[in-house]
């Protein structure tokens, strides 16, 4: 059961770094209504710095804040055609995502029941699924600031946690760890999950997912996130206002 702390986190922490398992519960609540996709416009002024992965506390540092400042450079892009959160997403936080480990963990106990096909046409649909929900959070960004706790000795290690802190103002503070991974063979790190107040984003995530894979099968879910995937952007205070607006209206003529 989830307490305020995590919910709050939900809604704010994960549009900060971006990093693993989205945040479906507030991106399901903005996507209640099916939206017509609208053609995103990659943008030609936005520099591509390169962040090196072989220390995984700068990393996360830095991949923070770069997309930051993507926000503030295109915000008023952002504000007219919101899908292009969605190339941000796949510009600067993806190449730091080890999104395909993420997806065979989802896939989890039912690895040994699929495909070797099914597995291929699954891996990159969940990369746009996660796309599209991170894209969708980042609408809720609200300049939180974020404490990134002191590097350890990572020498050694497989898997580290790189632990932060969000101010909140005028709310308790969230404790968040983002779990990376690294590579063995390049011996570069990448995120593959996050842990809010305890609760790993990625355990949840397989823990919604894997009933339905075995109740319907692999490529039910992968045809399922597809069309989640392909749903547009909407900024979610607009779309409250719109319900409202609505609401007033029929309760006005209905008077």
């Amino acid at each position: 059961m989830m307490n305020n702390k995590t919910v709050s986190f939900f809604k704010a922490t994960l549009c900060l770094a971006g990093l693993f398992s989205a945040n479906v519960f507030a991106f399901e609540q903005a996507q209640s209504a099916s939206l017509p996709a609208a053609k995103t416009q990659l943008s030609t002024n936005a520099p591509r710095i390169y962040v090196d992965k072989k220390d995984p506390y700068l990393m996360i540092k830095k991949v923070a804040g770069k997309t930051f400042k993507r926000f503030a450079d295109e915000e008023q892009a952002i504000k007219a055609n919101p899908n292009l959160l969605k190339d941000i997403v796949r510009e600067e936080l993806m190449p730091y995502i080890n999104y395909k480990y993420s997806a065979f963990k989802v896939i989890g106990k039912h690895l040994k029941k699929t495909t070797d096909a099914e597995r291929r046409a699954f891996v990159p649909v969940f990369r746009e699924y996660l796309v599209t929900s991170y894209a969708q959070v980042f609408t809720l960004y609200d300049n939180q600031e974020v404490e990134f706790a002191p590097a350890k000795s990572f020498k050694d290690k497989k898997i580290v946690a790189v632990n932060t802190i969000v101010l909140m103002s005028g709310r308790d503070d969230i404790d968040v760890s983002f779990k990376v991974r690294k590579n063995r063979k390049t011996n570069e790190w990448k995120a593959f999950d996050m842990v809010a107040e305890g609760v790993s984003l990625l355990d949840s995530k397989q823990a919604e997912l894997s009933s339905i894979i075995r109740q319907k099968g692999l490529p039910y879910v992968t045809e399922m996130l597809t069309k989640k995937s392909n749903r547009a952007i909407v900024f979610k205070k607009k779309a409250t206002q719109e319900k409202v607006s609505k609401a007033t209206d029929l309760k006005n003529k209905a008077g």
